[in-house]
C-alpha cells in the first residue's frame, strides 16, 4: 500500500469539524455608495474641468486643470471599486464583495 501524507489532505471530516463558519457575501451598501459617488463626482470634475480649461473660466486655464486633475483623482478609485461591486453582483469568478475594503 502506498504512503499517504494526511497532514496536508482535506477530507469531509475536516470540513465538518471546523464549526458553523458561514461566509456572508452581502453587498456593503455604504462602501458601494461611496464608490458610486466618487465615480460620479470624478466624471463631473473631469468634464467641468476640461470645459473650464478650454473656455478660460476663472481667469486662466489653471483653475480648469485643477478641477480636471481633481476629477481624475476621484474617478480612478470610484471606477475601480464600482467595477468590483458590479462584477461581484453579477457573480463573475474571482470577484467578491469581500474585495471592497470597509469604510
Amino acid at each position: 500500500m502506498a504512503y499517504v501524507d494526511h497532514a496536508f489532505s482535506i477530507s469531509d471530516e475536516d470540513i465538518m469539524m471546523e464549526g458553523p463558519y458561514v461566509v456572508h457575501n452581502r453587498a456593503p451598501v455604504k462602501e458601494i455608495a461611496l464608490a458610486v459617488a466618487l465615480l460620479v463626482f470624478g466624471a463631473l470634475g473631469v468634464v467641468l474641468g476640461s470645459f473650464m480649461a478650454a473656455n478660460n473660466v476663472g481667469g486662466d486655464r489653471a483653475h480648469g486643470a485643477f478641477f480636471a486633475i481633481l476629477g481624475v483623482v476621484l474617478f480612478i478609485p470610484g471606477f475601480y471599486y464600482t467595477r468590483i461591486a458590479y462584477y461581484a453582483y453579477k457573480g463573475y469568478k474571482g470577484f467578491s464583495f469581500a474585495n471592497i475594503p470597509p469604510v
